[in-house]
Order: structure tokens, then C-alpha cells, then sequence
């Protein structure tokens, strides 16, 4: 099976729209998919269950007929840390609950995307770091450069401790998320250059984005004619 894991040079740099058109992109090579937000902050009571916008995305992004809360299975009320927001609910973040929601996630897909929260760096509770979840699921690491000023250095710091962490970088998309950063193909030449993995694409900036129509603008390596 197909499988990565989202992580990010930070939050609001748009993990959740480049899960969502890795999914698009994914099932224009005829698999069947599925997306994964093992922890989310924020959430809105819906039908009597506490959801997330980013989840949401990844549900509808999906196959049809998967529960939410295989697909969210920590949905944490109030929008802060998840360590945080956990301990507000009463909620202890653990690995078995989001390793059996994987697995039955996997019953129905070919790829698996899921994603992560924040930067790499960024703890899922007290005692759980991502690279924990990393680790247990086995699948590499797929990270998402924001693209503004200073991305540079978070994306290749983020690289750092990814490797630090004994994960494996299998490559990193391009989040235009600033509009008036300066000099943009510039740094994503250097990007390019220094980075130890490969680029599977840039992701535009576009107001309400369709992440349908920007699945073009990814080539996947290990998928590709």
C-alpha cells in the first residue's frame, strides 16, 4: 500500500490542501484513497460528534463510506496544542486507538495519506511525539514548504530532525502561501538544490483553492510512467 505521512515547516502552510491533492492526484492513477487526521484541535459539534475542517477535507478528498472517527479518531474541542486541548477534554492522546484506525482505514484504500499537526517538532501529547506515530506506522515522511520569508531554513531544519528522528524524507511540495513574497522561483531553485529529497510540486497561491484541479501540478517519484 501506498502511504505518507504530512508533516510541515509549520502551521497554516497548507498541509491540509496538499493531503487533499495528493489524494485527487493518487486517484488519477487509479487507487482507491483514503486521508487520515490522527489528532485535530479544533473542532465544531456536528451531528452529535465533535469534527474538524481539516478532516473534513480529507473525508470528502476520500473513498465514500468511511467513518469520521476512524479518520479523526482524537477530534480535540478547543483550538490549541493538541497537549493542550487534550488535557482540557480529559483525553490522554495514546498510539493503539490511531494505529487501529489506520489499519481499518487501510482495509478500504490503496494510499493512505495522513497528517500530521503543525512542524515536525510539534508534540501530539506529553509523552507522544510525531515521530513516535512515524515510527509505528512505518511509512516516510512527506513535508510541505510554506513558502514565505525563512522558509529556507525551517524546511531545511525540518529535514534535519526529521532524519535526526529516524524517519525517511521521501519529498517535499511547495505551499505558496505568501503572495507578495519576493523572488519565489529563486527559492524554490535553492530549495531544490539543498534539499535531500525530491520535489513532488508547488501548489499555487489561489484563493479557495480546488485541490481536484491543482492535482496536476504533482508528480508522485515512485508512481510516476
Amino acid at each position: 500500500m501506498f502511504s505518507v505521512y504530512v508533516s510541515g515547516t509549520d502551521t497554516g502552510i497548507g498541509k491540509t490542501l496538499a493531503s487533499c491533492t495528493l489524494l485527487h492526484a493518487l486517484r488519477g492513477h487509479g487507487l482507491r484513497v483514503a486521508g487520515m487526521k490522527p489528532v485535530a484541535s479544533g473542532c465544531a459539534r456536528i451531528d452529535g460528534e465533535w469534527k474538524n475542517e481539516d478532516a473534513l477535507a480529507l473525508q470528502h478528498a476520500g473513498e465514500s463510506g468511511i467513518a469520521y472517527a476512524d479518520i479523526n479518531p482524537f477530534a480535540l474541542e478547543h483550538p490549541l496544542a493538541p497537549e493542550l486541548a487534550a488535557r482540557d477534554a480529559g483525553i490522554e492522546v495514546a498510539l493503539p486507538p490511531i494505529l487501529a484506525a489506520h489499519a481499518r482505514l487501510a482495509e478500504h484504500a490503496d494510499a493512505l495519506i495522513v497528517e500530521g499537526v503543525g512542524g515536525w517538532a510539534a508534540p501530539l501529547s506529553a509523552s507522544l511525539m510525531q515521530a513516535d506515530l512515524v515510527r509505528a506506522l512505518r511509512v516516510p515522511v512527506l513535508l510541505v514548504v510554506g513558502l514565505r520569508l525563512g522558509c529556507l531554513n525551517h524546511a531545511l531544519l525540518s529535514a534535519q530532525a526529521i532524519a535526526a528522528d529516524g524517519a525517511h524524507l521521501a519529498g517535499w511540495i511547495a505551499s505558496h502561501v505568501d503572495p507578495d513574497m519576493d523572488r519565489v522561483d529563486d527559492n524554490i531553485g535553492m530549495l531544490r538544490a539543498r534539499m535531500p529529497a525530491p520535489c513532488w510540486g508547488v501548489l499555487p497561491h489561489v484563493p479557495d483553492a480546488d485541490p481536484a484541479q491543482l492535482a496536476s501540478q504533482l508528480r508522485i517519484p515512485m508512481l510516476a510512467e
